[in-house]
């Protein structure tokens, strides 16, 4: 970088002296996050050697929570790169893992017919087990409702869902059944024949959308447990995956067809006493997928803004990663290769431009933007140049102001009037922050919160070290 030659001043002492305070705090800002980084990750940052099948950040973006095959789960501080907890008690492949809203409890599915839910604020090791559901085939996957981590959606291999209620008032297991058109036949037939596939709560909690192995999304009420809209998804085949962006009014999923299709989502009615439901087919916003190599895809993940798309390549001869802009007719912004370990999942940083991928041979990759300092973004109206300039300084550029005419300045700047109906308070309460407010007199939001969960803020995880847990 080069650096502005300056004539010999007659208060040069006085901009020494500010050119030291600049480089302090140039210092103390080494940290700070560049405005001119990439929105998306671009480079492998460091490499987490966990022999895992799938691995998931938690909300703070401080941990992250790994499946392995032998149905040991463990979680990883991403600031010292260590293993701080070990979750020991399946003893099969872990299948699915999620978090609770504040990070406090973590679900592991697996193979072996179980669900557990651990709490990491216990002081045991392993950790408590707060609840242990128990089916009789193996599990695909098992999700936390996004307000009450008491509730839980589970999918199994048979091909049926349940939400489990853990909570005293609705204890139970309700399982989930589509509804079934009896002046249609042929129809019928068709659709009994069909299996769940992919299961998820929309981030609001009042939905469920369910996958088909026909090609169907249904959407029922996680309150009342009633199929209120099914969705036909046109050549799409088996669904395998859905992802929501934060808002929840976009979606993205994964079928046997090789393509990732977004869609924006209808607002979903209230159900009816007669249990009426919509039928309508989605056309996709977009559609993603590799048009030479045809491959299909592991896993799909959001970043937190919703604006790009990961999708992890089942390749079967290199790690990659192909990020989308959806906010640019969803062109293809970058592939990133991750070597000769082929993908297995992915999964976006719910705070900053980062992924983490796992490979199959277990290994954890966390990918992020490589910074580079740059002072424009520290001072305004100075310039970065490549090579040295002859500098020309304006007569009075820096003569002493006086004290009296500062005073004189500032105290009209605070008359002015503040607009505060501009962009301000928009960029403080984002769109999707609004989004997630629950409704006074929304009663499919609130009935998730009539027994609310003991995940707060503030609970503290005691810390196992591996020498400790020898």
């Amino acid at each position: 970088m080069g650096v502005s030659r300056l004539r010999t001043l007659r208060h040069r002492p006085l901009l020494v002296a500010l050119a030291e305070v600049y480089l302090d705090v140039i210092a103390m800002n080494r940290t700070v996050a560049n405005i001119f980084t990439s929105p998306y990750p671009t480079a492998i940052q460091t490499s987490l050697e966990s022999y895992a099948t799938i691995a998931r950040f938690d909300p703070s973006g401080k941990l992250i929570a790994a499946g392995r095959q032998d149905g040991l789960g463990v979680i990883w501080d991403l600031a010292t790169r260590g293993q701080v907890r070990w979750l020991e008690g399946h003893v099969k492949g872990i299948t699915s893992i999620d978090w609770s809203q504040n990070s406090r409890y973590v679900l592991t599915s697996s193979k072996d017919w179980n669900v557990i839910i651990w709490d990491l604020a216990s002081d045991t090791d392993p950790p408590h087990r707060q609840a242990t559901i128990r089916f009789d085939v193996p599990v695909v996957s098992a999700s936390f409702h996004p307000r009450n981590c008491k509730i839980v959606l589970v999918l199994l291999s048979s091909g049926e869902a349940y939400i489990v209620d853990l909570r005293k008032e609705y204890r139970g297991r309700y399982e989930l059944c589509e509804v079934q058109d009896e002046s249609d036949d042929e129809g019928q037939m068709n659709r009994s024949r069909a299996v769940f596939t992919a299961a998820r709560f929309e981030p609001s909690g009042k939905h469920v959308f369910l996958g088909t192995s026909l090609g169907y999304i249904l959407v029922f009420n996680a309150r009342t447990k009633t199929m209120v809209a099914r969705h036909k998804i046109s050549g799409a085949g088996i669904m395998r995956g859905l992802e929501f962006v934060a808002s929840g009014r976009r979606m993205v999923t994964n079928s046997s067809d090789r393509v990732l299709r977004q869609f924006n989502l209808p607002i979903y009615p209230s159900p009816t006493a007669d249990n009426e439901y919509i039928e309508q087919e989605l056309e996709p916003t977009h559609r993603f997928n590799d048009p030479i190599s045809k491959v299909g895809w592991h896993a799909m993940s959001y970043s937190p803004d919703g604006e790009w798309l990961a999708g992890g390549a089942a390749d079967d001869a290199s790690h990659k990663i192909y990020i989308w802009d959806t906010a640019r007719e969803g062109l293809l912004a970058s592939t990133l290769d991750g070597g000769r370990e082929l993908l297995a999942y992915v999964h976006w940083h719910p705070h900053k431009p980062s992924i983490a991928s796992v490979t199959n041979l277990g290994n954890i990759l966390i990918w992020h933007c490589p910074t580079e300092e740059r002072w424009g973004a520290f001072a305004g109206g100075f310039e970065e140049v490549d090579e040295n300039v002859e500098y020309e300084e304006r007569e009075d550029e820096f003569d002493i102001e006086d004290e009296a005419d500062m005073a004189r300045r500032k105290m009209l700047e605070e008359e002015e009037d503040v607009d505060i109906e501009d962009g301000a308070v928009d960029s403080a309460i984002s769109a999707v922050d609004q989004s997630r407010q629950p409704s006074e007199n929304d009663e499919d939001v609130l009935w998730a919160l009539e027994e609310p969960d003991d995940d707060a803020q503030g609970w503290k995880m005691k810390v196992i070290l591996e020498d400790e847990q020898d």
